[in-house]
């Protein structure tokens, strides 16, 4: 099961630069940065709600009022990834704006697993991360330096 979902992790982070390319076009057709994203969000949200009618339905319950205020935000930092990506693309390249989104995403992985931070299971730092994740700065260095 642990191979399923490890390939599964490496096909969805192929479908991200492949999106962000998309969404540069996209924002190229309709000029401008918001709107793009807004469309990307409208055809995403009418798909995931499709999905959930049929998979589970949709049931509004007494915890979704009590929940902490920012398990709601996910999707407003989504909104700024996307605006992100189709702001970046065509100035910086597909190669390097992954590359950065990558050392931030690792970087605040991290973080987040060391200090058990939104109720992650803790997973200290240890000197075989730190090496990762300075593998990971060197490689954006060598894939933004030579371009």
């Amino acid at each position: 099961m642990i191979y399923i979902l490890l390939l599964f992790a490496l096909i969805a982070g192929m479908a991200l630069p492949t999106q962000f390319s998309i969404n540069a076009q996209l924002r190229t057709l309709v000029g401008s940065p918001i709107l793009a994203s807004t469309i990307s969000f409208i055809v995403g949200s009418i798909a995931l709600l499709i999905i959930s009618f049929f998979n589970h339905g949709i049931k509004v319950s007494k915890g979704w009022i009590e929940a902490p205020w920012w398990v709601w935000t996910g999707g407003l930092l989504g909104a700024f990834y996307v605006v992100a990506t189709i702001v970046l693309i065509p100035r910086i390249g597909a190669a390097s704006t992954v590359a950065f989104i990558l050392t931030g995403q690792i970087i605040a992985s991290v973080l987040i697993d060391h200090f058990g931070l939104l109720g992650v299971h803790v997973q200290p730092i240890n000197l075989f991360k730190l090496i990762g994740v300075s593998l990971i700065i060197i490689g954006v260095y060598f894939v933004q330096k030579y371009k």
